[in-house]
């Protein structure tokens, strides 16, 4: 089984001035092993059930909290991946076996996002990042989603100024932009190949777990 020979510890950051008992039994079932801490969002920075989504960044004391974490308590490590992981999304296990060959930062499709079937990166036959295929403000230096990267820990410990910022438009932190929780809209093409999995392509067929 592969979580027998690939190591995942997962820090997990709460929204919350303490960390809750039912958090904390939901990933002790999981056995995966982890660290639960907690940070609340600032009362001033928290959206409103009336404001629109895009009027500021979702989750930024958390991920700082995680970063801080990681320069406190491993600043000596040298081998290690970290990956921004998000409670509104699935993972696949091969996902974690690919990570362990990130020597600096590695990049990888995800399912179903930014109204397509599959968001990636366009690579030239020298494996060379060319562009991205995100059609989600594409201008972006890097119009990619939170689960389809992940850096060396190095990369983290040798630039601590590095985080997220509420002082950004969205989609153009510093590390990555914070997913939103709701139904993807895919568009009518992307749509109706996914509704009668027809003309898939070997990529598509992977991000929606179609054999």
């Amino acid at each position: 089984m592969l979580m027998s020979f690939i190591i995942v510890h997962a820090l997990i950051v709460e929204d919350a001035e303490t960390t809750s008992k039912s958090i904390n039994d939901i990933v002790k079932r999981s056995r995966v092993q982890f660290t639960h801490i907690a940070v609340a969002t600032p009362p001033e920075s928290k959206m409103k059930s009336t404001d629109p989504n895009w009027l500021r960044p979702r989750g930024v004391p958390q991920p700082n909290a995680a970063l801080a974490y990681i320069s406190n308590n491993l600043g000596s490590s040298r081998t290690g991946v970290v990956y921004f992981g998000d409670d509104d999304n699935v993972y696949d296990w091969r996902l974690f076996d690919e990570m362990r060959r990130v020597k600096r930062v590695g990049v990888w499709p995800v399912g179903v996002v930014g109204g397509l079937l599959a968001e990636h990166a366009m690579i030239d036959g020298q494996g060379v990042i060319t562009g991205f295929n995100a059609i989600w403000k594409p201008e972006r230096p890097f119009p990619i989603d939170m689960a389809s990267f992940a850096v060396n820990i190095t990369l983290v410990l040798d630039n601590p100024e590095a985080g997220f910022s509420y002082d950004v438009p969205r989609g153009y932190q510093v590390f990555v932009w914070h997913t939103r929780t709701e139904k993807t809209k895919l568009g009518r093409a992307d749509n109706s190949t996914l509704l009668e999995k027809v003309h898939l392509t070997p990529l598509q067929k992977d991000a929606i777990g179609y054999d």
